[in-house]
């Protein structure tokens, strides 16, 4: 397949001016909405930490979100062309990032932990190896400059 390339576009709104915009670090709050065309606006602000809304989605969250999603959907995707019955999927994905001195940080690290249910009478080993195939593939994954980690659960449903 010849290479293809894929454009995103989202828009971010600041929504928290509370009436003299930026004139004090405790002056404004750090709500936005995420939104695109055609789709629900996300409610989002900074991490509590650092004088976020807890109620709000985080950029630190989403991106999390974002690789759990991307591999859950790759999985999926290869279990179905493989014969794989996927009966239930939950991941329960953690990340870590630093702070450092000056304010500035990066994510260190993710574990992705996916819980799966499989149709009985699957194959266990296959299901499992199609974890390092949907992590080598995934567009997000593959896009971080730190490792992201799976540690599966797979089980059997029973009949």
């Amino acid at each position: 397949m010849a290479e293809r390339t894929h454009d995103y576009a989202v828009t971010i709104s600041w929504t928290g001016n509370q009436g003299t915009g930026t004139s004090g670090p405790r002056a404004y709050a750090r709500a936005h909405s995420i939104t695109a065309p055609g789709k629900p606006a996300i409610p989002g602000s900074s991490d509590p930490a650092f004088a976020g809304d807890p109620t709000r989605w985080n950029p630190e969250e989403l991106l999390l979100a974002a690789v759990a999603a991307c591999h859950k959907l790759w999985y999926l995707g290869l279990c179905a062309g493989q014969g794989v019955i996927v009966l239930d999927y939950r991941d329960t994905a953690e990340a870590r990032m630093i702070e450092e001195a000056d304010g500035g940080g990066q994510f260190v690290g993710a574990v992705l932990r996916p819980a799966i249910t499989l149709a009985p009478g699957s194959d266990l080993s296959h299901a499992a190896a199609l974890h390092a195939e949907a992590h080598r593939l995934c567009f997000i994954a593959r896009s971080l400059a730190f490792p992201v980690t799976v540690e599966p659960e797979i089980r059997l449903a029973t009949a």
